[in-house]
């Protein structure tokens, strides 16, 4: 299974909070309450997000994914382009539907994307850059969900699935739609397509699963994440190499989770996100040869963080973006594994790209400033190029403050903390601590609604990242192995506890939420402590043994607990539903019907348990939604009722 999501939040550096906590005080009370408008619920469906920057080969244009406000059922997202001669920023594509994986043919004169626009399959788009409508260039009745232009320019590879037969349609419109579970699941397939005779031939059979493609240099052949036993619920993803024609070699047998593949400008390296030995996550950045061999790990001893992405530069140095505690870092490394250099940027660091000449771009945000997209010039320089968010400035977000305290074993933990913008320093809050998703995640430099609306109410907020947490290394992801529930729930109350001894948190007005792990957080919270007088749980997980048999890829449970055919009493122990006889505090329960990470039957549990011992809860299940909400007024009515559970159990006032 994938790490649980977390709400959307992260930070900035200590001293940017502090800037901006003096400039919110040397404002006049009553000329900022003047220019703020006032933050709401509906106020979070206005946010653009920013995606997939990339350069054109002569770096003088970038196309980026941008996401429009969320009005409907699903949000939309169009490219865009920045064009460096003029300093502008235009709309490129303008259809009902949506486009993404905006990627530049060799010579920079056209751009192949993914959209849906011809209905609900996505199929790949050619755009002449000199003008004209886009025209698909696929258009068969399976998604493509990948694409890659070969370095010559005359073909595309790409994923997708074989689409449905003629009969297998006549059977599904006449809905004798019996599906063989694993046996029917068609999976991705790595395609290449031919551009002068518009016609596409597989290069992997349909038993295997393709994750992930990029082109050898010499175009002869691809290298590709991918494993021939899908229907596997644990990690079998290897590395292969397949060429355009001949036999398909492996280059790296399975071994634990796997994440992004790259190639090296001179298709002597392979470099790859993988797990240290052992891991639920990828962690660390591997270099191999490209003919196959023994892999290198280069992050492990001088970086120790976990890589979110990483690029080639033309001189073979590799970009690598890191989860640095609160805030995303830029890391140069050698094929060799020497750190070079780490770039100080004024913001948080988002998805990136990087020109031929070495500059870079990226998406960049903070707690306070949504995503817009930046540049760094090879003198160091980063300005800010777009401004598609403008005017959230006038909401007067509140700056987080970093700080550490101590844990019960004396682990260091840190966290953040959100105070209202009038607090008088000397009061006690009422306090609402958020856990993130994973827990293989953390708390970012980025700004969070349910944060944000709570401080607005007058609440202070705490985002510690506990133990288990990426950004500190991988011991301290390691460190709550079959052990949820233990000391990790510890970090939490530890973090609560450090603020009321502060005189900060008033000890009678403390609540708990989050969503994902951080609702099983809650969950468990109300089973061991009554601290707590509110608690809100979106997506949680009440019983570990039925949720490992009913979850989309277990395998990432499976490296914490084992299976519960083997270890019942590891999943036991720490599932919140085995104490619900002790549970008294009142408790707010959010779920999708169509999640499949965390099902719906985990909430169903939940509630049944509690309504047996009278604890006052409320489930609200949402249709269509999976694990992350996409329709607008289903996210609303989320950030509604969370902020309405609190107000009547934990009055601000």
């Amino acid at each position: 299974m994938r790490p649980r999501l977390a709400l959307a939040f992260t930070c900035v550096s200590f001293a940017v909070f502090n800037t901006a906590a003096q400039e919110k005080s040397a404002e006049p009370a009553s000329a900022a309450t003047a220019s703020r408008k006032t933050l709401t619920a509906e106020s979070f469906l206005d946010l653009r997000t920013l995606q997939d920057p990339q350069f054109s080969s002569d770096g003088s244009r970038i196309v980026f994914v941008v996401s429009d406000p969320l009005k409907g059922e699903k949000r939309t997202t169009h490219l865009w382009l920045y064009d460096r001669n003029s300093s502008t920023a235009r709309q490129l594509t303008y259809s009902a539907k949506s486009e993404s994986s905006p990627r530049w043919s060799p010579d920079a004169k056209t751009l192949a994307f993914l959209s849906n626009r011809g209905g609900d399959q996505q199929q790949i788009f050619l755009l002449r850059m000199e003008g004209g409508e886009a025209y698909a260039v696929t258009k068969d009745k399976a998604s493509v969900s990948a694409l890659a232009w070969s370095p010559d320019g005359h073909s595309i590879a790409y994923l997708a699935p074989d689409p449905k037969t003629e009969a297998e349609e006549k059977k599904q419109q006449a809905k004798d739609d019996a599906h063989v579970v694993d046996k029917d699941d068609k999976q991705p397939r790595l395609r290449v397509l031919d551009l002068a005779n518009n016609e596409s031939r597989a290069l992997t059979s349909a038993d295997w699963k393709i994750e992930d493609l990029v082109w050898m240099p010499d175009g002869q052949s691809l290298v590709v994440r991918g494993t021939n036993r899908p229907a596997s619920d644990q990690f079998t993803d290897g590395i292969y190499s397949v060429p355009l024609s001949g036999a398909q070699k492996e280059l790296r047998a399975p071994h634990g989770p796997l994440g992004r593949v790259r190639v090296s400008p001179s298709g002597k390296w392979i470099s790859f996100t993988a797990a240290r030995d052992d891991g639920p996550v990828p962690h660390d950045l591997w270099v191999m040869p490209a003919e196959g061999g023994p892999a290198h790990n280069l992050t492990a001893s001088g970086l120790d963080r976990a890589i979110e992405e990483h690029r080639w530069t033309k001189d073979s140095t590799l970009a690598v973006l890191c989860a640095q505690g609160f805030r995303n870092k830029i890391v140069f490394y050698s094929q060799e594994g020497e750190q070079k250099s780490l770039l100080d940027l004024p913001v948080n660091v988002g998805p990136f790209a990087l020109a031929s000449s070495g500059d870079i771009a990226f998406v960049g945000h903070s707690a306070i400033a949504p995503q817009e997209l930046w540049l760094r010039d090879l003198q160091g320089h980063a300005q800010q190029l777009t401004h598609l968010n403008a005017g959230w400035e006038k909401f007067g977000l509140v700056a987080p403050e970093l700080f550490h305290y101590k844990s019960i074993d004396g682990l260091e933990i840190e966290a953040a903390l959100l105070k209202p913008a009038a607090y008088d320093g000397k009061s006690k809050l009422p306090t609402i601590v958020l856990v993130h998703g994973g827990p293989t995640g953390n708390w970012e430099d980025s700004i969070d609604a349910w944060g944000q609306l709570l401080v607005s109410r007058g609440y202070a907020v705490l985002y510690p990242n506990i133990r288990g947490s990426i950004g500190y290394g991988d011991n301290f992801v390691k460190m709550n192995r079959a052990d949820w529930g233990g000391a990790d729930f510890k970090d939490v109350i530890a973090g609560v506890n450090d603020l009321v001894a502060k005189g900060i948190a008033d000890p009678a007005r403390l609540g708990i939420a989050g969503w994902s792990y951080g609702g099983y957080m809650s969950e468990w919270a109300v089973t061991q402590t009554n601290i707590f007088r509110a608690a809100v749980s979106g997506a949680g997980m009440a019983n570990l043994i039925s949720e490992y048999g009913t979850e989309q890829d277990p395998a990432y449970d499976e490296w914490f607990f084992g299976t519960p055919y083997e270890n019942a009493d590891r999943f036991l122990n720490s599932s919140p539903f085995l104490q619900l006889k002790h549970a008294k505090t009142p408790i707010l329960i959010l779920q999708g019907d169509a999640d499949p990470i965390d099902p719906l039957g985990q909430s169903q549990e939940l509630y049944r348990g509690l309504k047996r011992y009278g604890v006052d809860a409320e489930l609200v299940t949402y249709p269509r939604e999976p694990h992350g909400f996409q329709e607008a007024k289903h996210r609303t009515d989320v950030l509604q009722r969370m902020l309405a559970w609190f107000e009547k159990y934990i009055p601000p006032m």
